[in-house]
């Protein structure tokens, strides 16, 4: 007889999985009565592989935090708890969205995206093409993909850069039509499973050692155990960092997800915010069944999942610009930030309603914190756009003017985030 795990792999496509899901819909219980701090929301179904990252996708879609979660899978059923606030920390008592999460989590096909003829591919619009690229993160051209793209008439609508142990990965949306204009975003954590997808694919996390700033190791965000669970079969796999928005999404989720491991039972501890330490425990197998067989397996998740984490975990500088769209403005956003020698970490880009409203992670071009000088110039470059400091990026200024972290008189040319170098991966519309 197949084991759980197997079983779930090899039946999960067939008509009579299918068959069985159809007959004992999800059951999904709201609950604002049974914590004093949060909204529990109780899920109940037929298990399928991938079914753990549908839940949690549906409650970062709309923007939830998860301050709790207790997974457990009896056999072929799926049963997780969450606990969730919205960002203010409050519970849901907008019965828009709560009825929205169990309509999502009630349906079979939330992750599916619209025919694209793609595998896992962000799906555009009808006005828009998608754009991937993935490689070495070098000095070089963020600033320059933009100018080529404005030079061909390409609006950039929306997009997102990640970087990371000298990799990069970047999901754009544009337009070949002048802006203001309707457009359709692929939807943020769709664009970010594509960006962990990516930078898996393109070997990050694969290559040990710790990531470097400014030829100096960091230590790692994260601290990952492994360990076997012999007498049941399981790998018990143990993670801790700090905890920030979207953490559960991005690691144990997307990576796991990705690596080909299904959890069976897990705990999530994150009631503590972004200033305390999260802890996440999963007990796993591979797909095939299997717990982790051997020390380059063990090695690989253990790094994966610290890739995992430190991808989003930016250090830099929050700056959000946000101003009237028109034909090039990323280029000339990102022309001035080379000009002044600061180094993008990390990017998100949208536009709604003709408005750009753009959120770039910044340093100098050694990892350091940028220098307030550095922001008065950035400002008065920058000119009509409305250029905001994040509230919570503002020690990083204090700590580079009390320790001189600025680098002014670096080139321009030094400039971390771009892509020269970048394969395209896919171009669809």
């Amino acid at each position: 007889m197949a084991r759980c795990g197997e079983l779930v792999e090899e039946e999960d496509d067939d008509e009579y999985a299918k068959l069985v899901r159809r007959m004992n819909p999800p059951s999904v219980v709201i609950d604002n009565d049974s914590c004093d701090s949060a909204t529990v929301i109780r899920v109940d179904r037929v298990k399928k592989h991938g079914i753990l990252l549908e839940a949690v996708q549906v409650l970062v879609d709309l923007n939830l935090v998860i301050t709790k979660a207790y997974i457990s899978s009896d056999g072929n059923w799926f049963m997780d708890v969450f606990n969730v606030t919205d960002q203010d920390g409050n519970k849901l008592q907008n019965t828009e969205v709560t009825d929205c999460i169990k309509k999502c989590l009630e349906s079979e096909d939330y992750l599916v995206p619209p025919a694209s003829g793609l595998d896992g591919g962000a799906a555009p619009s009808e006005e828009t093409t998608c754009v991937e690229l993935t490689g070495t993160d070098r000095p070089g051209l963020l600033s320059e993909v933009c100018a080529v793209l404005a030079s061909l008439s390409c609006n950039i609508v929306n997009a997102e850069v990640w970087t990371h142990d000298r990799r990069a990965a970047a999901v754009i949306q544009h337009t070949d039509a002048a802006p203001g204009g309707t457009a359709v975003s692929l939807g943020a954590a769709h664009a970010e499973r594509r960006l962990h997808r990516l930078m898996l694919d393109d070997a990050d996390g694969d290559a040990g050692g710790e990531e470097r700033s400014g030829g100096v190791a960091v230590k790692p965000k994260a601290k990952v155990v492994v360990m076997d669970c012999t007498e049941r079969r399981y790998t018990v796999v143990i993670l801790r960092c700090r905890d920030r928005p979207r953490l559960l999404f991005d690691t144990t989720l997307c990576a796991l997800t990705d690596l080909h491991y299904v959890v069976f039972h897990g705990t999530v501890d994150a009631e503590g915010g972004s200033s305390k330490e999260a802890y996440q425990e999963y007990y796993v197998r591979h797909v095939d069944g299997h717990p982790v067989r051997c020390d380059a397996e063990r090695l690989r998740l253990v790094r994966c999942l610290v890739a995992a984490v430190e991808r989003r975990a930016s250090d830099g500088l929050e700056l959000e610009v946000k101003t009237e769209d028109r034909a090039g403005l990323l280029s000339e956003i990102t022309r001035v930030f080379r000009e002044n020698s600061l180094s993008i970490i990390r990017a998100v880009i949208t536009t709604k309603d003709g408005e750009a409203d753009d959120t770039f992670y910044v340093s100098d071009a050694y990892g350091n914190p940028v220098n307030g000088k550095a922001m008065e110039t950035l400002g008065e470059q920058l000119g009509h756009a409305v250029l905001r400091v994040k509230s919570n990026s503002r020690a990083a200024i204090k700590r580079a003017e009390d320790g001189g972290g600025g680098a002014a008189s670096i080139i321009g040319n030094l400039l971390k985030g771009s892509f020269q170098g970048f394969r395209l991966i896919r171009s669809y519309s």
